[in-house]
């Protein structure tokens, strides 16, 4: 069984990069969330040497808890957006 070039071509939209594009434009609070955590993550990494006297598991739960608490603000923020431009900036018919 031969499957159809033609499906798998209209499928595909373009590249990985368009792709991403797009889906940003659809929902531009996800690439935020996601661009904070790894902020937060790496500012956590860098922080690490210079902690003190906190012991890891206290240090790693505090920058868990922080991007965790970022991303789903940015969430948040994006639904009220996404709601706000759906049903109250909707031109009327």
């Amino acid at each position: 069984m031969s499957a159809d070039p033609d499906i798998f071509l209209s499928s595909y939209d373009g590249d990985q990069g368009s792709k991403l594009i797009r889906k940003a434009q659809e929902a531009p609070f996800v690439p935020i969330g996601m661009a904070g955590f790894i902020a937060i993550v790496a500012y956590g990494l860098y922080k690490l040497k210079s902690r003190g006297n906190t012991k890891m598991s206290v240090h790693l739960i505090h920058m868990h808890v922080a991007a965790q608490g970022f991303v789903v603000g940015a969430v948040t923020v994006g639904m009220g957006y996404s709601t706000y431009r759906e049903y109250w900036a909707k031109p009327k018919p």
